[in-house]
């Protein structure tokens, strides 16, 4: 039997992507008001509450708005290198690298932040990044 997977702390980050970079972040800094962390021509980070879900739609299959009678949820769709990234303890890296290793899921990179941190990454089914992030991540 194979052992119990190290825990996951929480839902670290999630990724949008942008046509036009500087309108989509102005958006979500005057709507809503988040803290911005990074403004570069690479990517605008922003603070959000901490209340995380993780949603996972067969791609194409949810394009289409659901019309019921508690009201109308629009049609949504993603595609492309999507990212997205899991908080886990520092303690618990290593278990993450073993537990990679034995389900033979590659590791697509490594990075250590200037704050301590490392981040793994590895794709998953449908190429999107995932990210395993230890404390320490944030600029």
């Amino acid at each position: 039997m194979r052992a119990a997977a190290p825990p996951v702390e929480g839902l670290l980050e999630t990724s949008l992507y942008a046509a036009d970079l500087r309108r989509t972040a102005a958006f979500y800094r005057e709507r809503f008001g988040f803290k911005t962390l990074v403004d570069s021509p690479r990517l605008v980070a922003f603070e959000v509450a901490a209340k995380p879900v993780l949603l996972v739609f067969p791609r194409g299959a949810t394009e289409d708005d659901v019309v019921d009678a508690r009201g109308t949820i629009p049609g949504h769709d993603g595609v492309g290198r999507l990212h997205l990234a899991l908080s886990i303890a520092a303690a618990d890296l290593e278990a993450w690298r073993a537990r990679l290793f034995e389900r033979g899921v590659p590791v697509a990179g490594e990075h250590h932040w200037p704050r301590g941190g490392t981040s793994r990454y590895f794709r998953d089914p449908d190429g999107a990044l995932v990210e395993l992030a230890t404390p320490g991540l944030r600029w």
